[in-house]
């Protein structure tokens, strides 16, 4: 993890730990809602700041999830507002990151990029780039952040 990276994800901890209780959550949701962070690290960061792991979880999932939801929404705009406009990319200027993820959702679909997208990018930039794509995403990137949010039960 990048050295601002950290600097955030410990100031986002050491503000869950000063706030009154009550707004804890909303603090880890807004982390969730982080590139990066996302509701497994906004998760972690409310459990270290002190909520309960169940309240730490579903704030950061609803704080991630609200901001994939928004992004998508937005998304889906300009993509009705772009519809009949045709663009060229056949002159090789697509980025590496929209290969990448094409080449992944060729692959594996919908589920596939949805579930495995954390792996590749924070799942902000993998619902936006869905939707973009004409493709309906929001129930499966509300599975993708309950399965990478939930913490594993570790014998």
């Amino acid at each position: 993890m990048s050295s601002s990276a950290t600097s955030l994800f410990e100031d986002f901890q050491q503000l869950v730990a000063q706030v009154p209780e009550a707004l804890q959550p909303v603090i880890v949701a807004a982390a969730g809602a982080v590139p990066f962070i996302e509701g497994e690290g906004a998760a972690a960061i409310g459990i270290f700041g002190g909520l309960n792991p169940v309240v730490a979880a579903i704030a950061a999932a609803t704080g991630n999830f609200l901001c994939v939801t928004l992004l998508v929404l937005l998304g889906s705009r300009a993509r009705t507002a772009l519809v009949g406009r045709s663009y060229d990319t056949s002159d090789g200027r697509r980025s590496k990151r929209r290969q990448k993820f094409q080449h992944a959702f060729e692959r594996y679909g919908v589920p596939g990029v949805s579930l495995l997208g954390p792996l590749l990018v924070p799942t902000q930039f993998t619902a936006t780039a869905l939707v973009t794509s004409g493709v309906r995403v929001l129930a499966w990137q509300a599975a993708a952040i309950a399965v990478w949010t939930t913490p594993s039960r570790r014998p």
